[in-house]
């Protein structure tokens, strides 16, 4: 079997705003988990309680994304800066 070889190089990674990108999702799973708090009887009489605690991990999981893109953030603008312009 031939082994694979690309035709053309890969396109440069899209840059955008991730930490508002990852803070408005992280911001989305903890009102979803507020949303639903209120009915948490009604989840539980139909066996349905893990999408509770599914947004509140999404929310948990968020803080932490959202801990590690504004690090990143941060490393990249100090990259940037460190390099001189051309």
């Amino acid at each position: 079997m031939a082994k694979w070889t690309p035709k053309h190089e890969a396109p440069e990674p899209l840059e955008g705003p991730v930490v508002a990108t990852i803070t408005g999702g992280t911001i989305l799973w903890f009102v979803l988990f507020l949303v639903q708090l209120p009915f948490y009887g009604w989840f539980s009489d139909h066996g349905h309680t893990w999408w509770i605690w599914t947004c509140l991990a999404g929310g948990a999981l968020g803080l932490i994304g959202v801990w590690y893109v504004r690090g990143r953030d941060a490393a990249l603008k100090r990259a940037a800066a460190a390099t001189p312009a051309d």
